[in-house]
């Protein structure tokens, strides 16, 4: 799968981590930043991020399709709510296995957020397995799905 990923200040440890699971699982991984101890604003990481995963394809001339995206900021809150204020994006913070699943499985998330301070890194790497291998479920679901892009279209 191909993945976008980012990390303000607070998460770029956990995000060097997730990366080198991932390409090591197979997964081509665009990696958008921070890279750094350097404080970095979370708020155009994540719309970069979102804008990629809604367009279907990543910054610096490289082609093909993003198919999600991974945010990790400290406590995950504010990338949250950032990105689902991009038209198209479901993100889903997910400090738990549980979480994990049914934001795939019922909200069919197309980003999945992860606070750093909250999230160990054995836990983030299951979470993140979790969240990929999880299946959209469809159904009433989809049902949902269609009123929610119905509201944002209304917005």
């Amino acid at each position: 799968m191909r993945l976008a990923i980012a990390a303000d200040h607070n998460g770029v440890a956990l995000k060097a981590g997730l990366v080198a699971m991932l390409r090591g699982s197979g997964h081509d991984v665009v990696d958008l930043g921070g890279h750094g101890p350097d404080e970095v604003d979370y708020p155009p990481l994540c719309a970069e991020l979102c804008r990629h995963v809604v367009a279907g394809g990543v910054a610096g001339g490289v082609d093909g399709r993003v198919e999600r995206g991974i945010v990790v900021g400290g406590s995950g809150l504010g990338e949250t709510v950032v990105c689902n204020k991009i038209r198209g994006i479901r993100a889903g913070l997910c400090p738990d296995l549980f979480h994990a699943r049914i934001s795939r499985g019922n909200n069919d998330s197309n980003v999945l957020v992860l606070g750093a301070k909250v999230v160990p890194p054995g836990l983030a790497g299951e979470i993140v397995t979790t969240w990929l291998e999880t299946p959209f479920k469809g159904g009433v679901h989809q049902r949902r799905l269609d009123q929610i892009a119905a509201i944002e279209r209304s917005q």
